[in-house]
């Protein structure tokens, strides 16, 4: 299993210390990091979390599943890995002008 866990439905005020402190809970967490728009910095409603061992990281997805934090339930799942070549970015019709 990959030690990355992907958060999603983060409310969009979560901090990155807030989910630390969130998957603690579950045990020795390494990093925590928020996607936030390239444009305006702001979140962009899921991130990653990357655990210490296999056993923390399978932990924190069955306990964390579904948790409720600050008002909206998340989605803790295994990160997908990125595929070679594949970019987060996809474009937006109104900058390519």
């Amino acid at each position: 299993m990959n030690l990355k866990i992907y958060v999603g439905n983060l409310p969009f005020s979560a901090s990155e210390e807030d989910l630390k402190k969130l998957f603690s809970e579950a045990g020795a967490v390494q990093s925590v990091k928020i996607v936030t728009d390239a444009y305006s910095g702001k979140s962009r409603g899921f991130g990653f979390v990357e655990m210490a061992t296999e056993a923390d990281a399978q932990k924190a997805i069955s306990l964390l599943n579904g948790k409720t934090l600050i008002d909206r339930a998340l989605v803790v799942s295994e990160a997908r890995p990125q595929k070679k070549g594949e970019s987060s970015f996809k474009g937006r019709p109104d900058r390519n002008r």
